[in-house]
């Protein structure tokens, strides 16, 4: 690690006051019982305010003498709180108008000197990518790493001075609001997108140009079934022709044509190619709510697709019913997930027959209508992705000043 100019490297253990240890683990779990807890009282943090970054989730607490046994392990406000377990290294700052408290044993406590060190710094430094990659590396455990106090306080860091430190933080900070910011946005237009999908796909909102009844059909009267691939094992997977698979209908409800797998599939072999229009659907899932989730194949393919083995297929019999781009959106509406979900069959994995699925009944309106919808949230669609592309954009050009500002290699100008 190499030390710019006016600058220290200093492990953590370093960087502490005089009253308090610079690192502190939280009490045995022995001494914070769950039987121990209270309806109100001093907080006890753990993982879920760290991992959430937000200070005043969550409500457990514990008696006054109890919190007065265990006060070495208390917070104060600029400390540092740490997740040691699972997802290890993530980290919040305790603010001024925090709840009084104690950390629980999954969390540690930094607690610096800030004659020192400017917290929002250090917190930076240590969600840096760099920090984090040698916290995963140093971490114990087998399938799910561990910190410990010992590890977080030879963590060697690089620290300006106190003026720098602050500079860095305010610069970065900014990033932070735009970030914030942006997620803001999108959250908000995927909450627009929602109440639009609620409101068009159920007909309780109508466009004025449209009037009449909706008309009801079962989807046996809309298409037909098809199967994904058969009689394949592992070895023919990697090389060949391309297929759709599991996870790209699962997280697209228009299939995204960029993300193929490859699968050999000889001449002679009776499998069923995709087509555009085609709908399809996940089998099984680990819990009811995730069965039968939907895609729809909106492009045309430019050479033999096939359908992964775990899916399968709604071919319709004619466009002029279903609009495939209606389709996209209307399995997935929460009325129609509903219908879907209450047909999920098993206890450890859950099932989705066909049989049953292709006797849910659909209301539909008149295919100008479906058009005026399908535009209408492929619009709110399109806001989503654009706020999305910012967001990447924000969050890779904030990783680059990072980079450059905790290493030294870019310095800033410090007023006076």
């Amino acid at each position: 690690m190499q030390v710019p100019e006016g600058w220290k490297k200093k492990r953590i253990s370093e960087l502490g006051g005089s009253d308090r240890p610079a690192v502190k683990a939280g009490p045995f779990g022995s001494a914070l019982k769950k039987e121990f807890y209270v309806d109100e009282g001093y907080k006890i943090y753990g993982q879920e305010q760290v991992i959430s970054n937000d200070p005043f989730y969550g409500d457990y607490y514990i008696d006054e003498k109890r919190y007065k046994n265990l006060e070495s392990c208390s917070v104060r406000p600029n400390d540092i709180l740490m997740s040691l377990v699972g997802t290890l290294g993530r980290i919040l700052i305790i603010p001024s108008n925090a709840e009084m408290g104690i950390i629980n044993p999954r969390l540690l406590r930094l607690s610096l000197c800030d004659k020192q060190v400017n917290v929002y710094y250090i917190k930076y430094l240590l969600e840096d990518i760099r920090t984090q990659n040698l916290l995963e590396r140093w971490s114990q455990g087998g399938t799910m790493g561990v910190l410990n106090a010992s590890i977080v306080s030879d963590l060697p860091l690089l620290i300006p001075p106190l003026a720098e430190q602050e500079k860095i933080a305010e610069i970065l900070s900014t990033w932070d609001h735009a970030i914030e910011q942006t997620e803001r946005l999108k959250a908000n237009a995927e909450t627009h997108k929602q109440a639009l999908m609620q409101q068009l796909l159920t007909g309780k909102k109508r466009f004025p140009e449209f009037e009449g009844e909706w008309k009801e059909y079962r989807l046996s009267k809309l298409g037909e079934t098809f199967n994904g691939l058969s009689g394949k094992t592992a070895k023919d997977f990697g090389t060949g022709k391309p297929f759709i698979t599991y996870k790209n209908i699962f997280d697209n409800s228009k299939i995204d044509i960029t993300k193929f797998e490859y699968v050999n599939i000889e001449d002679n072999e009776n499998q069923q190619k995709v087509e555009r229009g085609d709908l399809f659907f996940t089998t099984s899932s680990e819990t009811p709510e995730e069965v039968g989730m939907s895609s729809v194949m909106l492009d045309t393919p430019t050479k033999d697709l096939y359908l992964n083995s775990f899916c399968f297929g709604l071919r319709l019999f004619e466009a002029n019913r279903l609009l495939p781009e209606f389709a996209q959106f209307l399995f997935r509406s929460n009325h129609v997930r509903q219908k879907i979900i209450l047909l999920a069959q098993g206890s450890t994995r859950f099932n989705l027959s066909k049989i049953a699925f292709m006797k849910i009944k659909i209301k539909l309106p008149s295919i100008e209508e479906q058009q005026k919808i399908a535009a209408v949230l492929n619009r709110a669609d399109r806001e989503i992705e654009l706020l999305a592309e910012k967001l990447d954009h924000l969050k890779t050009e904030k990783r680059a000043l990072m980079q450059q500002l905790l290493t030294g290699k870019r310095r800033v100008k410090v007023d006076g």
